[in-house]
């Protein structure tokens, strides 16, 4: 069918006229400086991802000073990144209605690190050893290594985020994560120390997660997909593709970021499957299952770190994630993680 030349000219101009469709502003705050830990997030903000989703999206950094969770919580910003579901059980005991809406990380980067070729060369032999631990740790992570394999609070120094006393102790072990402290190590102190990934001896929690308020939920799902969605394709194309606009974002934010340390913790997340690996594999970057979920919280109500009445379903939904968007993109960029126990 023909149309008059006149009323084609009248929809052109019609459709010229339109303004563009308003991107949706987001607001997402990190719980911690600028790293290759948050690459992802940052490589959906640089390549237009969240763009092509709809989203104008602002990072906020966290840092020691920093309690961005409040700020969720507040109703300040619409995203908050969590750094494993304890934070999220423990808002649920405290009435405080958020929840995780997907896990980037399948596995929880903690570790433990000890020297090497001292007697401290396996798991079973860590309890022996001084512990240089954190206040969080303390009383999330380590209570679970008390219930699970025997260690003791009387072994315990406070560790400050300063490497400097694991390496003047041989003895001794220290906490960190698989991405960070170990570089540290080998630079300051001139070894490659032992490193044991806690996921891999049983401790299942999720981490780097999205959080968000039940109410945004409700009122705006549609959002929260799309948010949720365009992170999982930012996190695909920073470990599959070229992540350098990324990276360069990430030290501008954080200038006392090295291209050492970024290289590292990219080459670390890869390594050991952080981000992809089991339920992942099949459901795509960002999955979770009622089941990993239940596994977790009966692991911290053993080790008392929750109260057994809590009602940990609320703490999360699987509404968002699972849905294998992206999964095309890994599937054969992904090599198998090497630290599958």
């Amino acid at each position: 069918m023909k149309y008059p030349r006149s009323l084609l000219v009248a929809l052109l101009w019609v459709c010229a006229a339109s303004p563009a469709r308003a991107l949706d502003r987001v607001s997402f705050a990190t719980n911690w400086r600028a790293e290759a830990e948050h690459g992802g997030f940052y490589q959906a903000l640089v390549d237009g991802t969240y763009e092509r989703y709809g989203l104008e999206v602002k990072i906020i950094q966290g840092g020691p000073q920093a309690n961005n969770q409040l700020l969720l919580a507040a109703g300040r910003v619409d995203f908050y990144l969590g750094t494993n579901m304890i934070q999220a059980l423990h808002a649920i005991e405290q009435g405080i209605p958020t929840l995780v809406v997907a896990s980037l990380f399948q596995k929880d980067p903690v570790i433990l690190m000890s020297h090497p070729a001292v007697g401290l060369d396996r798991f079973e032999d860590l309890p022996k050893a001084t512990a240089f631990i954190g206040k969080d740790n303390l009383v999330s992570v380590y209570q679970w290594l008390k219930n699970a394999y025997g260690f003791r609070e009387e072994k315990v120094k406070p560790y400050n985020f300063n490497p400097a006393p694991f390496i003047a102790d041989k003895n001794s072990i220290q906490q960190g994560y698989v991405t960070s402290e170990p570089y540290e190590v080998e630079r300051q102190g001139g070894f490659k120390p032992n490193v044991f990934l806690l996921a891999d001896y049983g401790y299942d929690s999720y981490s780097t997660t999205i959080e968000t308020r039940a109410d945004l939920v409700a009122q705006k799902p549609d959002l929260v997909q799309r948010f949720v969605d365009a992170s999982i394709i930012g996190w695909y194309n920073y470990l599959y593709a070229d992540s350098a606009k990324a990276n360069a974002r990430i030290k501008q934010d954080n200038p006392e970021m090295s291209d050492g340390q970024l290289a590292f913790s990219s080459a670390k997340l890869k390594e050991y499957g952080i981000v992809n690996s089991g339920d992942s594999r099949r459901l795509g970057i960002g999955a979770m299952t009622d089941e990993r979920m239940r596994s977790f919280f009966d692991k911290m109500v053993a080790a008392k770190v929750v109260a057994p009445n809590t009602d940990y379903k609320r703490a999360y939904s699987l509404a968002f994630v699972n849905k294998k968007v992206g999964l095309t993109i890994g599937a054969a960029a992904a090599p198998a993680p090497l630290s599958n126990r």
